[in-house]
Order: C-alpha cells, then sequence, then structure tokens
C-alpha cells in the first residue's frame, strides 16, 4: 500500500518526505475554476477548499485501487473573500500591501481516500498574523517568484517567513498538508502512520 499524492506541489511532497513518508506523486488535472462556479452561491469558504480537494483526490483515486490517496486545497480567507495563487509579481505586491499588518485565516481542505474507497473530507483552518512588511521587502519578495504560485501569496518555510508573525493553529497545514488531519484519516481506516514510514 502506498501514499499518492494528487499534487504537484513540492511543499506538500517536502512534508511528507520530512515526516517520513515517500509519497507517489499524481498530480490531479481538475478545472478549479469550473468547480468553484459549479457551487452553490451560498457555499462557505470552508466547503469551498474541501470540494476541490475533494474533486482532486477522486480524480487520481480510480488510478490507485488499494492505496491511500491524499487531495489538498489551500486558500487564504481575508476579509471575507477567498484567495488563491497570486500567480504574478504584481498581483503578489498589491495582496501583499493588503494584508500586512494584518490576521488572516489560511484555509486548507483535505481529501483522503482510503483503500476501500471511503473517502474522509475535512478542512485544517489557521490563523496568519502577517508583518507590517516595508514597502521594499514586499517588492523584493513579490520579484522572487517564491510565493506566486502559493496561496495567499506567502510562504511558512521559506523566504516568506521572514513576514509570517504569528500563526494560531496547525504549521503543516500553513505549508499545504496538515499532518494531524492526515493522521486521523488514516486511524479512520484502520491504518497506522508508521505503515507509511520508509524502511
Amino acid at each position: 500500500m502506498r501514499l499518492v499524492l494528487a499534487s504537484q506541489s513540492p511543499s506538500r511532497r517536502a512534508i511528507l518526505r520530512g515526516a517520513g513518508v515517500d509519497p507517489v506523486l499524481h498530480p490531479a488535472r481538475v478545472d478549479e475554476d469550473a468547480l468553484r462556479s459549479a457551487l452553490p452561491p451560498h457555499a462557505t469558504p470552508g466547503e469551498v477548499v474541501a470540494h476541490l480537494a475533494r474533486a482532486k483526490a477522486l480524480a487520481v483515486a480510480g488510478d490507485h485501487p488499494g492505496d491511500v490517496v491524499v487531495g489538498c486545497d489551500s486558500m487564504l480567507l481575508l476579509d471575507g473573500q477567498l484567495q488563491g495563487k497570486p500567480h504574478t509579481e504584481a498581483e503578489t505586491v498589491r495582496r501583499w500591501k493588503a494584508q500586512a499588518g494584518r490576521t488572516a485565516e489560511l484555509l486548507t481542505g483535505h481529501c483522503v481516500v482510503g483503500p476501500n474507497g471511503h473517502a474522509v473530507v475535512d478542512t485544517a483552518r489557521t490563523g496568519i498574523t502577517f508583518a507590517r512588511a516595508s514597502e521594499a521587502d514586499i517588492a523584493a519578495y513579490a520579484a522572487t517568484g517564491e510565493s506566486w504560485e502559493c496561496a495567499g501569496a506567502f510562504t511558512l518555510e521559506a523566504l516568506g517567513g521572514w513576514f509570517v508573525d504569528r500563526i494560531e493553529g496547525d504549521p503543516s497545514s500553513v505549508i499545504g498538508l496538515s499532518l494531524p488531519l492526515l493522521r486521523r484519516a488514516l486511524y479512520s481506516f484502520g491504518l497506522t502512520v508508521s505503515d507509511f514510514w520508509e524502511s
């Protein structure tokens, strides 16, 4: 039995590798915009990220019967609006000017499909207090490109760590995958974490 990560995120892979698991990488190909537009207008932010994570996991699970498949999706909730990846330098600067010195909530939806096909869907929520970064540092950080493909336009584990004053919650979920949530899902399948450790 293997643990399959329905993502190409190097951060999610690094979390698992640091925790003793070398996952099989099988990035899901889903249309996130179409999935979001198909949701009812009253869907909560937590339901949105959970829905995307579920779609990713289920898109891959059929190719890996008997394995555990993990799909995730992260977004930053600020002023009642979900924010995904900025994709550009200019958008990164715009977002950082809006979030510097403020507290927001990072939501990471998870879908873990067990070897019997049963799925556990849940969302990890972590409070993020951003530093009052200077305009020069915001511009320099945006220019690195590090955060362009990161939810909320920041990283915790790399250069972006300079500009996060505090987190309240699970640090691994901020990086992209909650180890506590994954552990609970594995236990619900009758599995243990150590089943997946590299020998």
